[in-house]
């Protein structure tokens, strides 16, 4: 191996050797950069697009619930049926007004992340276990809602469009997509 190595500098020189090994390091950090994908929400409105991550760690079954229900077209129509200024805006009720649900319930997954502007979180009843297809999106801090409900992603973009939304503004199209990672030094 070694006198492979030495006829191989022999052959190329070091010159070519270095910048062999910076393409190489180069290719490396592309695809850890780049290399993998996450899937995210959207939700189309006449107001424009949101997007939003998952937090897959923290509430696992109410992500896959969530992602379910998209793909089966469930919220595709929907609309948001309230809105309080400076609070949420909730939406995901087949009925239109805060009292349906996709026929089952989902067992509440509530962990320490908090209610930020641009939180979703699952909408319930009394029951903590009460939660089915409804969800929220806070406009503001709302930390009296900390580890009451399932918080379950984060507003990544058109959180302006969030802010908009009123009571009767329709969920067009919610759909999943991936989309590449990017990590950040």
């Amino acid at each position: 191996m070694q006198v492979k190595k030495h006829a191989l500098m022999k052959i190329t020189g070091k010159r070519l050797k270095v910048k062999i090994d910076w393409l190489l390091a180069l290719l490396l950090t592309t695809s850890c950069l780049y290399g993998k994908t996450k899937e995210i929400a959207v939700i189309e409105t006449d107001k424009g697009i949101i997007k939003f991550e998952f937090y897959e760690q923290d509430a696992p079954n109410t992500v896959d619930n969530f992602k379910k229900l998209a793909r089966k077209k469930f919220y595709n129509g929907l609309k948001f049926h309230r809105v309080v200024p400076n609070f949420v805006i909730q939406g995901g009720c087949p009925k239109g007004d805060g009292t349906g649900d996709p026929g089952y319930k989902i067992k509440a997954e509530f962990n320490k992340r908090p209610h930020l502007d641009g939180t979703v979180a699952m909408a319930r009843a009394q029951d903590p276990d009460s939660a089915g297809s409804q969800f929220y999106i806070c406009l503001g801090h709302q930390s009296f809602l900390d580890g009451k409900y399932t918080v379950f992603g984060q507003v990544i973009s058109g959180l302006d469009v969030v802010h908009k939304i009123q009571i009767g503004d329709i969920m067009k199209k919610v759909y999943i997509i991936k989309q590449k990672i990017k990590i950040k030094n």
